[in-house]
């Protein structure tokens, strides 16, 4: 079999026993884009109106709904439709990091209740696998999917060395619920022991930091290229939010579908320059 870095997206899906990693897989293949928007603004018209600007470009929006101000669940019952009008997935940046049960609450229950709407969520291993199997309590029926975070794209993060083995591990005991990472980079054989395999391993790869024009924002993000993080670093998925739609969340539609047609065009030739390249 050939390795993960020179297969198609269509071909991983095939693979995959998560509804929610072969859903992302699909859909990239689908729209030919491996772009994701992080819209991380305060109020719902903006929430809503730049999602529906970007949706065409894009195979997921990742979300914090707690940021917004105005927040009704209403916000969730548009943010749903949107998904399907312009079919993307929904990612919400959650990043769960208590005991199992009460981010079984936390994901189920409350104003948000994520389960519900969102098919990816994340949560940080510091509490060890009883995140896992409390979030899988209320993901799994659902058909959902977990990123643990392994790295972070933040000057001076905790998230490496033997935390990044450790989160790996994690992953790979509930391969069923876990799909993923956010990390800079494939985690192909990290946390291995001597003498272990992992043969056919495939966790897909989002990676938050991704920018063109800029390599940092003064409070200690650090940005690369599609280029960079695709081809080079092996991700599936890149992640990008103010390079997109401006910093006061005021840019015109025409300039923000611009700007998102430009990062998926660069994200997708930097796939296929990678599976051409490893093939």
């Amino acid at each position: 079999m050939a390795s993960v870095l020179a297969q198609t997206y269509a071909q991983r899906a095939e693979r995959q026993n998560n509804p929610a990693a072969k859903a992302l897989l699909e859909t990239i293949e689908r729209k030919r884009s491996n772009l994701a928007v992080s819209v991380d603004v305060t109020k719902q018209a903006d929430f809503l109106r730049i999602i529906d600007v970007v949706g065409p470009y894009v195979c997921l929006v990742k979300t914090h709904v707690d940021v917004i101000e105005d927040f009704d669940f209403s916000v969730v019952e548009r943010l749903k439709d949107l998904s399907v009008k312009h079919d993307f997935q929904i990612f919400e940046d959650r990043k769960f990091a208590d005991i199992g049960n009460t981010v079984a609450l936390q994901y189920s229950s409350g104003v948000h209740k994520i389960a519900s709407w969102s098919h990816i969520t994340n949560a940080h291993p510091v509490p060890g696998p009883s995140i896992i199997s409390g979030l899988a309590s209320v993901g799994l029926p659902l058909g959902r999917g977990l990123l643990l975070l392994a790295e972070m794209s933040t000057k001076g993060s905790l998230a490496t060395g033997s935390y990044t083995e450790e989160a790996v591990r994690m992953a790979r005991a509930n391969r069923e619920f876990v799909i993923g990472f956010i990390a800079q980079r494939r985690m192909d054989g990290v946390g291995l022991h001597e003498g272990e395999s992992a043969p056919g391993e495939d966790f897909l790869i989002l990676t938050p930091g991704v920018g063109l024009d800029t390599k940092g924002d003064g409070m200690g993000q650090q940005y690369r290229t599609p280029r960079e993080v695709v081809l080079e670093s092996g991700c599936d998925v890149i992640i990008v939010g103010r390079g997109i739609y401006g910093k006061d969340n005021d840019a015109n539609p025409e300039a923000v579908r611009a700007q998102a047609e430009r990062y998926r065009e660069e994200g997708w030739k930097a796939y296929q320059a990678r599976i051409g390249a490893s093939s």
